[in-house]
């Protein structure tokens, strides 16, 4: 079946058309992707992946024409100025 596995690299968005046996989970058809290759980066232990904007698990099997997405975690950094609580 085809699928896209899709993931936002810090220097470029990646989109990866895959064909994978029908039955197939998330996490072989990154595997069979070969995205990880790609982005070492990407740590499947740590980073949420999802299935068209919904989170899913790596056990999660897939469908004819499933977008698999990998999401960046995402951190905030405050200014010196900046206050994360609202107490003021």
């Amino acid at each position: 079946m085809r699928i896209a596995v899709v993931y936002v690299a810090p220097t470029q968005p990646l989109l990866l058309n895959c064909q994978v046996a029908d039955g197939s989970t998330v996490a072989q058809a990154i595997e069979q992707s070969g995205l990880l290759r790609c982005c070492p980066e990407i740590d499947l232990r740590t980073q949420k992946v999802g299935v068209f904007g919904k989170f899913v698990k790596l056990d999660s099997p897939l469908q004819e024409g499933d977008r698999v997405e990998i999401y960046q975690r995402i951190t905030r950094v405050l200014d010196e100025d900046e206050d994360d609580d609202e107490d003021d």
